[in-house]
């Protein structure tokens, strides 16, 4: 479940950071530096605001989560994420445009915003993550629930539960490390 989270946040670090980097190279209409710091706002309330989004949703489906049986359909962390990109990826694009052509209003301000979103959903994936590990299970959706959307989307009626080393994901979504 953490995996759909974490899905988003590299994609949309990357494309606000370079966004932000070639609005840095535009004067814009307040220039730079009102650009820049203001950009340095957003990020920071995007960050908050996508980290505290729905939480109540997540802690309400973790507590109703039962064990995965036999006819859940759960899949694993590369497939998710390589699902979830290729679902996402003219929203992406279209975002990362968006940010790009304010830059000509508030320079680097849009790529900002957008790597606070992503900031945002990593320390989302973490919180889950730490959840996960303090449990010691990994959570699930169901994929013929889940889709390409959220892991709190109105189909999504409970998590299921593995043990820890289940699947090929560590707990909050990250790659398992094999030693």
């Amino acid at each position: 479940m953490a995996v759909i989270v974490r899905a988003g946040a590299a994609p949309l670090w990357w494309a606000g950071l370079v966004a932000a980097a070639a609005g840095a190279f535009v004067p814009g209409l307040t220039g730079r530096r009102i650009g820049l710091l203001a950009g340095a706002a957003l990020f920071i309330v995007v960050a908050a605001v996508v980290l505290l989004a729905r939480g109540r949703r997540y802690r309400e489906l973790a507590r109703g989560a039962s064990r995965a049986g036999r006819g859940d359909f759960l899949q694993d962390r590369a497939v998710t994420v390589r699902v979830w990109r290729r679902g996402h990826r003219w929203w992406l694009l279209a975002a990362f445009v968006v940010a790009v052509a304010s830059s000509f209003a508030l320079p680097g301000a849009g790529g900002l915003v957008l790597a606070g979103a992503g900031a945002g959903l990593w320390a989302k994936a973490v919180r889950i993550g730490q959840r996960e590990r303090h449990e010691d299970v990994l959570y699930w959706v169901r994929t013929d629930w889940a889709g390409h959307g959220s892991p709190v989307a109105k189909r999504v009626r409970a998590y299921r539960t593995t043990g820890p080393e289940a699947g090929d994901a560590a707990p909050g979504g990250a790659r398992r490390r094999r030693r």
